[in-house]
């Protein structure tokens, strides 16, 4: 065995996105309070793919690693860990101590290895419908053969507790991504006694989870608030600065919180474009505004080749439309995503703008970063919006669509939520600038308003959208974690966890009558070791889906400007997992920053940052 040391390894696998270090902290074991309008549907970590849903996880329940706020890895409940010579064979040694305590923080047990085998066996026990247990089975062995039945001793998957305090990882093949994947919510333990008796109502609610990190949830009243606290018996509380955060729920957030600020009632509103022209040009507000911080989330424009809509939307025609090249490119090419992102960020709005669906500052590939490699270099060169072109694919797809059975104006249907700050309005200038360009006789844009509870089952997830607004996290430190939107659930392309399925486009087959994309990510996923090769290969399959204009690619994720005393630049940093969740480590501010002041801390951080890394790297 060899020692692996953990700051090298994360050093090599990550890139930086833009943030900065924040002004002096008011001080520890304040309340940071905020509003909330969307209620978990659940809180079992273990099941959900929803990041809402996968924060109190995050802030109640510690891994093997973490990050700090430069995102250098850091041990956690593993003091340190090595791999065989193979890369196969991972052994984590956890710390002693460490203590599962409940909501009221009555100590239950000690933190053992077994409570990652225990946690791992639930996830992949399929009639508890973990949509995240594809993530768990993708490296480790045997872990996908247990989960489809076709092995039912749970001893032969590899993950295995030898005492109580090692833990080791086989895996499938060479993974040179494992560590970073620690991070995600999958890899979490759980204490096997507690899931037994628990079942299928662990996470249900507060009192159904124990907690062995920072936060207690301590109160869970749904549509009326959340508050966490400090854990008293946290093995590392010494490094959990704010004393509670209290969340109150307020369905119309987006629309009150501003003003609640003013009243010192909250601590974080997001100020939407309409009112931002005032909170700038007040003298009162205009220094408390700054942008919020970008992470590394892809938003992207997704068709849907599968839909599921009512009648009303005519599927058949749409269906008819979208498996049409050249209406998607139309819809490609036309769409105007500066003027859509100006909704949001009216002042930078070129700084959002992605023109892959990977983000930049996810891997790099001997300093280049991931989106200059290969066939996505000159995608990430160019600007999609071309009028002129758009308008000559639409004259194309009007003959091909008609000579196909297709009605125009085709319908696009493209669901918001409404509790999303400015994502009403996004779709109104969406409405208009690609109505307005290809004419109302060719499309007939939709927006619809969805639920604002559980609007991705309800929306994305049960195929009722034509185009919509989608967004992605990455889980680990490498380009396939971005494919992960556009493969089927099983052999039929069935499940609802896929965003958008291009296989079902007519057509698109290779010579053999194989699937195109499906070949593509299979000659990507098959080479582990040489990085170059891999990293090309996966480039090529996503140009493929973005010349082909099965995704338009959109921008980082925003939440626009906020006024907050959070300070955004001291939370642990990683742009995979749930990382970026954790309130362990972050202060609170005496006031918000202002933009010069955010614009400084960001400067500064990207600099310490920086060395951070090249110090780690020795």
């Amino acid at each position: 065995m060899k020692k692996l040391l953990s700051m090298l390894l994360c050093a090599a696998m990550l890139l930086g996105t833009l943030a900065g270090c924040g002004q002096k902290a008011a001080g520890s074991s304040e309340n940071y309070r905020k509003l909330y309008s969307e209620e978990f549907t659940t809180m079992n970590y273990l099941i959900s793919g929803s990041q809402t849903e996968q924060a109190v996880a995050a802030n109640g329940v510690d891994g093997l690693i973490e990050y700090d706020k430069y995102g250098v890895v850091q041990p956690g409940l593993a003091e340190k860990w090595e791999t065989s010579d193979d890369q196969l064979t991972w052994t984590f040694h956890l710390r002693k101590g460490v203590k599962w305590v409940d909501s009221t923080g009555k100590e239950v047990a000690d933190v053992k290895a077994q409570d990652f085998v225990d946690a791992a066996q639930y996830l992949l026990t399929d009639t508890y419908k973990s949509e995240t247990a594809n993530i768990f089975y993708s490296v480790v062995k045997n872990a996908e053969d247990y989960y489809n039945k076709k092995i039912t001793d749970f001893s032969q998957v590899g993950v295995k507790a030898t005492d109580d305090s090692t833990l080791v990882y086989t895996l499938k093949k060479p993974t040179p991504y494992f560590l970073s994947m620690l991070v995600y919510v999958c890899f979490l333990p759980a204490n096997g006694d507690f899931l037994k008796e628990k079942g299928a109502n662990f996470g249900v609610d507060n009192a159904s989870l124990l907690y062995n990190g920072a936060y207690l949830l301590t109160t869970y009243e749904p549509q009326v608030s959340h508050v966490y606290t400090k854990n008293d018996k946290y093995w590392d509380k010494d490094k959990v600065y704010i004393g509670t955060i209290t969340e109150t729920y307020n369905k119309e957030k987006n629309t009150l919180a501003p003003e609640m600020y003013k009243r010192g009632e909250i601590d974080q509103a997001y100020i939407s474009s309409d009112i931002l022209d005032q909170w700038m040009k007040d003298d009162a507000t205009k220094n408390l505004v700054s942008p919020s911080r970008s992470q590394c989330y892809s938003y992207f424009y997704a068709f849907n080749f599968n839909p599921k809509f009512d009648a009303q939307y005519e599927p058949d025609n749409w269906t008819k439309a979208v498996n049409n090249e050249n209406f998607r490119k139309s819809i490609f090419y036309g769409l105007d995503r500066i003027k859509a992102l100006s909704v949001a960020e009216p002042y930078n709005p070129d700084k959002q703008l992605l023109n892959t669906v990977t983000p930049p500052a996810l891997v790099d590939l001997n300093g280049t970063d991931y989106t200059n490699i290969g066939d996505l270099k000159a995608i990430t060169a160019r600007d999609s919006f071309q009028a002129d072109e758009a308008k000559k694919y639409a004259e194309k797809a009007k003959t091909e669509l008609k000579a196909a059975g297709a009605t125009l104006p085709v319908k696009i249907l493209m669901p918001y939520n409404p509790t999303t700050a400015n994502w009403d309005k996004e779709c109104q200038v969406v409405e208009q600038q690609l109505e307005g360009l290809l004419g109302k006789d060719y499309i007939d844009i939709v927006p619809e308003a969805g639920p604002s509870t559980g609007f991705l089952s309800a929306t994305r997830r049960a195929g009722k959208y034509a185009l919509m607004k989608v967004n992605f996290g990455p889980d680990y430190a490498d380009p396939q974690t971005f494919t992960d939107p556009f493969q089927p659930n099983d052999a039929n392309g069935e499940g609802g966890g896929n965003y958008n399925w291009p296989e079902k486009v007519q057509g698109y087959t290779d010579a053999d009558g194989s699937k195109t994309y499906s070949n593509l990510l299979k000659a990507a996923m098959g080479e582990s070791l040489d990085l170059s090769k891999r990293y090309n290969a996966f480039a090529k399959a996503e140009a493929f889906l973005i010349n082909n204009a099965f995704v338009i690619p959109y921008g980082l994720n925003t939440d626009g400007y906020q006024v907050t005393k959070r300070n955004e630049f001291d939370y642990q940093y990683a742009p995979f997992g749930v990382s970026i969740l954790r309130y362990k480590g972050q202060h609170l501010l005496e006031k918000p920053m202002s933009m010069d002041e955010y614009y400084a801390a960001e400067k500064k951080w990207n600099e310490e940052r920086a060395a951070a890394l090249a110090k780690a790297a020795k």
